[in-house]
């Protein structure tokens, strides 16, 4: 089920990413050669017009092979080559376009069905408010009982002295119940998705600063919903600001690895991702949505990072070609973009292997 759900939500952010390079490219006449989904060798194709759609043997990706990207066919109409370099830059541009607009959607549904929230004591317009845990540290009592992000606390109990919690109960006192009983054994009936199960824990008498007994952050979460006509502007909105976390997020990645300060990643790769899919699935649909959304924005916006190989990259030599005057070598621009795709390759054995490390 876990490979299942991995390779839908793979194969939706994938098809939507190059299915804009794919539209934009048919718009302005260059011709597309083929339309893969996952990389060779190829399992079988099925050509429509001039465009081969294929499906290949490694479900990790896929690609569009656009006549001209190579510099073939200089003068033809259909060839990318030929074309200005704003169509250019706006058919390498599509994927990004594309995933951003997918995550626009995604977001605007789950407002208007319900997005999980914090909500404040008194709020009366969120509804099914639970006491849910958004964070657990590493090592804690927590963490080793098998807690998970995403949990609800619905009753505390520690033999005959028993915490049921409702809509209304403030985190304040969930975290004063478990502090107070630190050293001794204490039971948590949690709702996991649409399972509830019981988990003992044993909360820490002097754990580390800002931990808390358990190590775990908690926060009343509740659904609230959009009316259907503002549900896109929220949604538009909700886009917009999380594109621009993550873009805050890697210049912060980048400037400290220039100026040598210890970075934590945080990367994740597809072993990471399918993990992440399965726990997330089991929480509920609207956060599977969610998580949708995230990885779309996310896609988006390391692919119109300038780094070689990537959509940004190639954005970055038709930026040089209008500096200078004339386009840059086609050679040097293989070659670059050669490097950079080893050096992507390289980084996904790695976060790989890694994710195995910390997963299994």
């Amino acid at each position: 089920m876990t490979f299942i759900l991995f390779i839908l939500v793979l194969g939706i952010l994938v098809i939507v990413h190059e299915f804009g390079h794919f539209i934009f490219a048919r718009y302005f006449g260059v011709k597309v050669d083929e339309f893969g989904f996952g990389f060779p060798p190829r399992l079988f194709g099925v050509k429509k017009g001039q465009t081969l759609f294929s499906l290949n043997l490694f479900p990790l990706g896929g690609f569009v092979k656009i006549f001209g990207e190579e510099g073939e066919g200089k003068g033809d109409p259909s060839s990318f080559v030929s074309n200005s370099a704003l169509r250019r830059a706006l058919i390498i541009s599509a994927g990004v376009i594309m995933n951003l607009i997918l995550a626009w959607f995604l977001f605007s549904l789950i407002h208007f069905l319900g997005i999980p929230q914090a909500v404040e004591k008194d709020d009366l317009k969120a509804k099914n408010i639970k006491i849910q845990i958004l964070a657990i540290q590493k090592d804690s009592p927590a963490e080793k009982s098998g807690l998970k992000i995403g949990d609800a606390i619905l009753m505390l109990e520690q033999k005959n002295d028993v915490f049921k919690i409702s809509e209304n109960i403030p985190t304040e006192d969930v975290i004063k119940f478990i502090k107070e009983r630190a050293g001794r054994e204490l039971v948590l009936q949690i709702l996991r998705g649409k399972e509830v199960i019981m988990i003992k824990a044993v909360p820490r008498e002097n754990p580390p600063p800002r931990e808390g007994a358990l190590g775990i952050a908690i926060e009343r979460v509740g659904i609230a919903a959009s009316p259907w006509y503002l549900a896109p502007i929220d949604g538009l909105k909700t886009t917009f600001n999380t594109a621009a976390l993550f873009l805050y997020s890697i210049f912060n990645i980048v400037k400290n690895l220039i100026i040598g300060q210890h970075q934590e990643l945080g990367i994740t790769g597809p072993i990471g991702i399918a993990v992440l899919t399965r726990d997330i699935y089991r929480l509920g649909f609207i956060y599977f949505l969610q998580f949708i959304a995230l990885i779309s924005i996310n896609l988006a916006v390391i692919n119109i990072f300038p780094f070689p190989a990537l959509d940004g990259g190639r954005l970055l030599f038709i930026a040089i070609e209008k500096i200078k005057g004339s386009p840059v070598s086609q050679s040097a621009e293989k070659i670059t973009h050669a490097i950079g795709f080893a050096l992507l390759i390289f980084l996904m054995i790695f976060v790989t292997f890694r994710d195995i490390q910390r997963f299994f």
